[in-house]
């Protein structure tokens, strides 16, 4: 029902699988919650892992998603301005 509300609203849905967020976090698509849990921690520089630790499941989503789309269009575009200011 929400995919489909957004598609109607002409909001842009992604869907990344369990596999491709452990893999972007972790480097394992195989690695196992506590796994996640401890790179979320790292990567965001935390002093301990967020509670409850399903919570690092919705960071580790976050990541990836900054990781393989948003964080990677922003910078071809910072990049491609970059090159028109020479």
């Amino acid at each position: 029902v929400a995919l489909l509300l957004a598609a109607k609203a002409g909001i842009p849905v992604v869907m990344h699988t369990p596999s491709e967020v452990k893999a972007a976090v972790t480097g394992s698509g195989r690695a196992d919650k506590k796994q996640v849990a401890q790179m979320v921690k790292r990567l965001l520089k935390l002093k301990e892992i967020p509670k409850p630790v399903d919570s690092t499941d919705a960071l580790a989503l976050a990541i990836c998603h900054h990781w393989r789309g948003v964080g990677n269009a922003r910078l071809a575009t910072a990049k491609k301005k970059a090159i028109k200011k020479r």
